[in-house]
């Protein structure tokens, strides 16, 4: 069963490639939030309104994940179902499980790239600037450290999950670039609302990232356990909507048409 899910996930990695317009809209906004803090930046003196640039870098990370895998997500799903390639790949010899399972490992890794682009971009950006921020520079650990990492997981079993709703590209698009307005949302609400210093809030999936990023740029001391807590919560949700997907591709309309 893995192996089929690592073939499906490398075909609709390569035909997501191929499509380099898809590519270049992906790197556009995964880098959107290290090109408008470089705007405020130097239109402004550096060190000044630093809270505000900690969290809008915070706000812009969580956006990533899911402008990253938006493209491969409305194509994968509906996209086929609308050129009706769909039901020749459910008629193959190949459990829907594992169809689902590399549709999805495909997206995560749009959605996990996009947010290694972002973060690079942004510690690329402090450096340039002199901005002094009291973490490890480094991208990598700084994802993996919040917790962050795992929303990639959510953000493509959302993403998948709306693509099966739709019927074409262009439907797909109209939901999946709304959906790019929630985590954008979220955190600017946080930033604003005393709400954010509750402690369950912490927990929450998406809340949880952008309190969790703040904290790591903010200098506080640096938590394992609630990042871990949050990473498997995070994880969790994200299997049950990939569930929800699922079962939404075993459903006749799916595969027969409209």
């Amino acid at each position: 069963m893995l192996n089929q899910v690592l073939v499906i996930a490398e075909k609709e990695t390569r035909d997501a490639l191929r499509d380099r317009r898809s590519v270049v809209s992906s790197t556009f906004y995964a880098l959107m939030g290290p090109l408008i803090i470089a705007f405020v930046v130097f239109a402004t003196y550096a060190g000044q309104n630093q809270s505000v640039l900690l969290a809008m870098i915070s706000i812009f990370a969580l956006i990533a994940p899911f402008t990253g895998g938006m493209n491969i997500a409305m194509d994968t799903v509906a996209g086929e179902r609308e050129r009706q390639s769909l039901l020749p790949l459910l008629l193959n010899p190949v459990e829907r499980t594992s169809i689902l399972l590399g549709k999805w490992l495909a997206v995560v890794v749009f959605s996990i790239g996009s947010l290694l682009v972002n973060l690079f971009g942004v510690v690329l950006l402090l450096r340039m600037t002199g901005i002094h921020i009291p973490v490890a520079a480094s991208a990598l650990s700084l994802s993996v450290t919040a917790g962050i990492l795992p929303l990639a997981l959510l953000a493509a079993s959302v993403e998948l999950l709306i693509s099966t709703l739709c019927r074409s590209v262009k439907e797909a698009h109209t939901y999946l670039s709304l959906l790019v307005f929630i985590p954008m949302a979220i955190g600017m609400f946080l930033v604003f609302s005393p709400v954010a210093r509750e402690t369950w809030v912490a927990l929450l999936p998406v809340a949880g990232q952008q309190l969790q990023f703040e904290r790591l740029l903010n200098g506080s001391p640096i938590e394992l356990l609630r990042p871990a807590v949050l990473g498997l919560l995070t994880a969790g949700v994200a299997i049950l909507i990939l569930l929800l997907a699922g079962n939404r591709l075993r459903r006749d309309e799916i595969v027969y048409g409209n």
